[in-house]
């Protein structure tokens, strides 16, 4: 077989929270690597809500070999930054889908539910990765069915090293 050009769609919010929310150091330069080998992902599009005062995240993310997708940022109800980059996401896996054999969708969000049916029904789901099983939408596991695994389980692979 030759080899994979899979597309990853990465929800960066939702990654971030995540796996912190898992009390460990994610390395996204592993992560990238990580998708590449084992999913086949030539190109990983990092969907992330931009502040100007992140140059330098966004930078080193690039460096690992993201290609970064910005939402703006609007203020939440509470005053706090908002990013949501669900549409954003979905639009360009569906005007893309031409372009890849299969995706990865990196999410627990169940807004993404819509998006895995209709990548499932077309043979373009790889694979569904959320950070940890509690945190994925049981909605998304519903739809993603046998496609969703979880990041912890390779969390010796994924996590900063000192």
């Amino acid at each position: 077989m030759g080899k994979e050009y899979n597309y990853a769609f990465i929800d960066g919010q939702n990654l971030y929270l995540g796996v912190t929310s898992l009390n460990w150091h994610f390395d996204y330069k592993r992560f990238r690597v990580y998708l590449k080998e084992k999913y086949g992902a030539s190109k990983a599009f990092l969907f992330i809500g931009y502040l100007s005062k992140e140059e330098k995240l966004y930078a080193y993310l690039r460096s690992c070999g993201f290609e970064l997708v910005f939402k703006e940022v609007a203020k939440g109800i509470d005053g706090s930054p908002k990013g949501n980059v669900d549409v954003d996401l979905t639009l360009r896996a569906i005007l893309q889908i031409e372009e890849y054999e299969q995706a990865i969708l990196v999410t627990s969000d169940g807004d993404f539910a819509p998006l895995v049916e209709h990548l499932l029904s077309v043979g373009k789901l790889r694979a569904v990765l959320s950070p940890e099983h509690k945190l994925c939408s049981w909605l998304l596991r519903k739809y993603a069915k046998s496609k969703v695994d979880y990041l912890d389980k390779a969390r010796d692979k994924l996590k900063k090293h000192p």
